[in-house]
């Protein structure tokens, strides 16, 4: 587990699209958010870009519990949905929310992709790993919260394909989609045969 990733915020009554537009504009962008959940009512926050730009970019941000410091008070919390500009590397807002110790969370966490230059289906049959998800969705209690899950594909062979059930989810973690029954057990990644290799060959005709 990482350090904890401790974002200042200061609390703010003005709302509306003018207010938010008035925040973004000079050289200290700040940025609207809300702060929801729990037995108390949604409290709306500032933030300033640059410190939330950069803490974005540790993956950990998306996948922690981290520390909202709200007016000098601390409040742990997770991002629920952060919304940026299409053209320009900007943060337009974000949703966070506050999390109980003792109650569960669903949260989208990373998959970190192992040992895949010793995938055998590559190496020993010139296969293709293609990744379908970059990400998984748990649910656990917050201190069980993995930053990432690993997917070992060192003994994956040409033509399979690995599955939500073929993770190895830490204790106290289990999947969101899974937890809908089997037909929900999405494929993660498989090992294919490249275009035009063995596999996507015609059949040769039988002797006659």
């Amino acid at each position: 587990m990482s350090e904890a990733i401790v974002i200042q915020t200061e609390s703010r009554t003005d709302t509306g699209k003018g207010a938010s537009r008035r925040l973004r504009q000079g050289e200290k962008f700040k940025v609207p958010a809300i702060l929801y959940g729990g037995d108390q009512a949604p409290q709306m926050l500032t933030l300033i870009h640059k410190d939330l730009f950069r803490a974005q970019q540790n993956e950990a941000f998306f996948a922690s519990v981290l520390t909202l410091v709200v007016d000098g008070k601390n409040q742990p919390a997770i991002i629920k949905a952060i919304q940026r500009h299409p053209a320009k590397e900007q943060i337009l807002h974000v949703d966070f929310q506050r999390i109980d110790a003792n109650k569960a969370i669903n949260v989208h966490v990373p998959l970190h992709f192992i040992n895949e230059d010793k995938c055998i289906g590559v190496k020993a049959h010139g296969g293709i790993i293609s990744h379908l998800a970059s990400d998984v969705e748990v649910r656990c209690l917050p201190a069980n919260l993995p930053e990432f899950i690993e997917v070992d594909l060192e003994n994956v062979d040409l033509g399979k394909i690995v599955h939500l059930s073929d993770l190895k989810l830490p204790q106290g973690v289990e999947s969101v989609a899974l937890s809908h029954g089997p037909e929900h057990d999405l494929a993660v990644v498989q090992v294919h045969a490249a275009k035009g290799g063995a596999e996507d060959a015609p059949a040769t005709p039988a002797a006659t």
